[in-house]
């Protein structure tokens, strides 16, 4: 993977500057957390960076490759396409190029790699939640991304389902992807990360390792959002 240039990122909609001249390189290596609180800007962020959204001012651009990168991204509440589990994977690669026996095989692959093996024919809207996240994250998975973005992963599941999913996301991360995601959860954040971006006000704040974040946070607005004296998201 070849890094990710933020140039003075800014967004701005109905008159009001919602990221404001975010700059940061974004290369291979370790996991990289979002975390601030509401209204912070960091979906907003997420979306500009896979492509989604563009930025009123600034650049994005991936550097080296003529900016073409394979990544993929995984929302809150993922889209299930109207037809079964494998479908839904077998449908992404098919958009992606890849060969009819090979779209089988990856599909069956990544359906037992994330535990849906015996769902593979199942609707995949009759799933459960946690069921339908970790289909979201095997059709990511499947496309062989260099880079994941995952958008609050886990927000709306119970323990139990958020502790696959994180084992799912170690088990990408663990395959040479690199995983870049907001949470709300800070222990999540510690779990899952190994550095920690944190915005405030649609700006980054600090840029740490996960130890430093935590043990040793470098400004008032970080300290007060770990003791959880700002808002979460």
């Amino acid at each position: 993977m070849l890094p990710l240039i933020l140039d003075e990122v800014s967004f701005a909609a109905n008159g009001r500057r919602i990221l404001d001249r975010v700059s940061a390189e974004i290369g291979p290596g370790p996991r990289t957390v979002i975390l601030g609180p509401n209204g912070a800007g960091k979906s907003l962020l997420m979306r500009i960076c896979h492509g989604l959204l563009q930025p009123t001012e600034g650049r994005v651009r991936w550097l080296g490759a003529n900016g073409n990168k394979r990544q993929a991204m995984v929302f809150q509440r993922p889209v299930m396409l109207r037809r079964s589990a494998l479908a839904n994977v077998t449908y992404g690669l098919k958009l992606a190029g890849v060969r009819a026996r090979e779209r089988e095989l990856r599909a069956h692959d990544v359906l037992e790699a994330v535990g849906l093996e015996r769902r593979a024919h199942q609707s995949a809207r009759l799933l459960s939640g946690g069921e339908q996240q970790k289909l979201a994250l095997a059709r990511a998975w499947a496309l062989g991304p260099e880079v994941l973005f995952l958008d609050e992963p886990s927000a709306n599941l119970d323990p139990g389902a958020t502790r696959e999913v994180e084992s799912i996301i170690g088990q990408i991360h663990a395959s040479g992807t690199k995983i870049v995601m907001t949470t709300h959860n800070l222990g999540q954040a510690r779990r899952l990360g190994d550095e920690i971006v944190f915005m405030d006000g649609g700006r980054v704040l600090e840029r740490a390792s996960v130890d430093t974040f935590f043990a040793r946070p470098a400004t008032g607005q970080a300290t007060a959002f770990i003791r959880g004296e700002l808002p979460w998201t």
